[in-house]
């Protein structure tokens, strides 16, 4: 699906998506990833929602967003209390929803001007060496 350009182009926005990808300012990636929205994506190494661990949530920790969209891959699943214990802790809320839906969630809040982070569970390696920070 592709998304229509707004006023936020400034920002890491969401311009399209399908089951196995994600397109962030037209740059497709097709690997786990956390968008923020004023800084350039970056590799999450989380290749399976069942391989989550607390640790994987410690990048989300050290930017201190308001809300952490997660993306559950392909379908809704709820991640268990004590992987988000230490976000919890930070008042940090985290909303777990499918892909897609986590992609139109993180648009319409940056475009609110929250203080969002987009963390996306997709099965793919990458390839893309813009989205490891460089």
């Amino acid at each position: 699906m592709k998304l229509h350009a707004t006023t936020t182009q400034q920002y890491q926005t969401v311009t399209g998506y399908e089951a196995d990808w994600v397109e962030i300012n037209a740059i497709r990636f097709s690997h786990s990833l956390i968008v923020l929205p004023e800084s350039a994506p970056v590799v999450w190494p989380v290749s399976t929602f069942e391989s989550l661990s607390a640790d994987d949530f410690a990048p989300l920790e050290a930017v201190k967003p308001d809300l952490v969209v997660l993306g559950t891959g392909p379908r809704q699943r709820f991640v268990a209390p004590g992987l988000v214990g230490n976000l919890l802790s930070l008042r940090i809320g985290v909303e777990c929803m499918d892909n897609q839906a986590a992609c139109r969630t993180y648009n319409i809040l940056m475009a609110e001007g929250r203080k969002v982070a987009l963390a996306l569970i997709l099965s793919g390696q990458p390839v893309n060496t813009k989205a490891q920070g460089d």
